[in-house]
């Protein structure tokens, strides 16, 4: 069983940045896709980015590219979500996933495995 841990949300002002990390336990993630997911206060789970194990293909919703970079430690397991530029809109529930399978996905029923969230409040 794979187990997923996010860290590193918290209070910060628009402008701002913020680092999450998402600890990865259980058998080793360092051949899957794995991704970043939001949801805000009433609204639906998205997509915010994914990237294979490599690297070589990454991509972010067009809400979070050119601020957000998303990249990976294989061997910590350990995912990680760079937020700069971070605006009020941008709070929301960060979510951690990752899929069985090296092909990267937008879709969130590619997911096999979640965390439980951290929390990101930007304040404007």
């Amino acid at each position: 069983q794979v187990y997923l841990a996010e860290s590193g949300g918290g209070l910060v002002q628009a402008g701002g940045s913020l680092r999450l990390a998402c600890a990865a336990s259980g058998p080793t993630l360092a051949k899957n896709a794995m991704a970043w997911f939001r949801q805000a206060p009433g609204k639906e789970r998205e997509f915010v980015a994914t990237m294979n194990w490599s690297g070589s293909t990454i991509d972010y919703a067009d809400s979070v590219r050119g601020r957000f970079t998303i990249s990976r430690d294989n061997a910590k397991n350990t995912l990680f979500l760079q937020m700069n530029g971070l605006k009020p809109e941008d709070t929301a529930v960060y979510y951690c996933a990752a899929k069985i399978g090296m092909v990267p996905y937008s879709e969130i029923e590619e997911y096999e495995y979640w965390g439980q969230g951290t929390q990101v409040t930007v304040s404007s």
